[in-house]
């Protein structure tokens, strides 16, 4: 298996788990003489199932990850480095959203109010950080799709 597909299924997983809970709660009372929609005792095995089909996925992937190498680096180098990137580009971005957001005066005596950086530039810095950003992805996306994961 291809660590992009055992990426897939981990967030298929996830996803499931996530949407168990709910129907755990869903089912697990009902009215004196009725019968529940899904049967308790299975969703918990459900459950049981996913939960160490998830924990089997993340240690494989956790493995691959560090024995994989992009250009002669970890992958867990270039993921830290991705994630830290997505961060940063984040925070500017809301940053610039305030920074650029303009404030109405109804008469000239009311206080102006003015952006302390210069938005067009930093709004390029921005879409310079974007797609180096979106580079670094598709190189990292690449690899998922050539390494094969580490059985654990």
């Amino acid at each position: 298996m291809k660590l992009a597909e055992a990426l897939l299924e981990r967030a298929d997983v996830q996803k499931r788990l996530a949407q168990m809970g709910g129907r755990l709660n869903n089912n697990a009372r009902v009215q004196e003489g009725e019968k529940p929609a899904e049967d308790p005792k299975a969703l918990l095995k459900e459950q049981e199932a996913l939960t160490v089909r998830l924990e089997t996925l993340v240690a494989q992937i956790n493995l691959t990850n560090s024995a994989a190498m992009i250009d002669g680096q970890p992958m867990t180098l270039w993921l830290s480095r991705r994630d830290a990137r997505r961060e940063q580009l984040q925070q500017l971005r809301n940053f610039l959203d305030v920074a650029s957001s303009l404030s109405d005066r109804a008469r000239m005596s009311e206080i102006k109010i003015i952006s302390t950086v210069d938005v067009a530039k930093l709004q390029k810095e921005l879409d310079a950080k974007s797609k180096a950003l979106r580079e670094l992805d598709a190189k990292i996306q690449a690899a998922n799709w050539t390494v094969e994961l580490i059985e654990a």
